[in-house]
């Protein structure tokens, strides 16, 4: 069963070993930011860093693996329609719009978000690691360096599929950041399947 979460919004969930999560742009241009845990022992999360140094890229797509602080596998990629996602930035917040975006009483972003939504879980707010940026099109210069938030590419109806290599807990949000989704606030759509293709 497809299930939608609204804009500016996160949830959470249980994914078994096995299982399939399809991520889904039902608009275009939305980004999700995922987070994931490990089930049994919370303290095993997954890891930006090394995920990338074994990729030894910037950009994950079909094929490879989200690791966790641990260097264990946690999902692997096994589709994607859109082959463009950020795994560097961390999830807006309230201090990301007041920082970044001068915005003097702004309201939550994906941080508290998914604080809320893993609370359950009893995952808290310096538990949430750099997230894996679904959709997010985040470019760099390579001379200077410097960090560009660009519109997703992703286009109505496209999706990502990661199978859980562990049982996990997952963070979901729709982001609330407007230069993540062009400023146009969307919502984002999820299914669990089992892992048979």
């Amino acid at each position: 069963m497809i299930q939608r979460i609204p804009p500016k919004s996160g949830v959470a969930f249980i994914l078994r070993k096995g299982q399939r999560l399809t991520v889904t742009d039902p608009e275009g241009e939305q980004v999700s930011d995922l987070v994931a845990y490990n089930l049994d022992d919370r303290k095993e999360v997954i890891s930006s860093g090394r995920s990338l140094d074994y990729a030894g890229r910037m950009f994950l797509t079909t094929g490879d693996v989200l690791y966790s602080n641990r260097s264990r596998d946690m999902l692997k990629i096994v589709k994607d329609e859109v082959g463009r996602h950020d795994f560097t930035l961390t999830p807006c917040s309230k201090d990301t719009f007041r920082k970044l975006y001068n915005e003097a009483d702004p309201q939550g972003g994906c941080q508290e978000n998914l604080e809320a939504a893993l609370s359950e879980y009893g995952i808290g707010p310096d538990d949430i690691p750099i997230a894996f940026n679904i959709f997010m099109h985040v470019a760099m210069d390579p001379e200077t360096g410097k960090i560009s938030v660009l519109p997703p590419l992703s286009k109505a109806g496209q999706s990502i599929v990661l199978e859980a290599c562990m049982d996990l807990v997952i963070g979901m949000t729709s982001c609330s950041a407007g230069e993540s989704n062009n400023f146009v606030y969307k919502p984002i759509d999820y299914q669990i399947g089992s892992g048979v293709a």
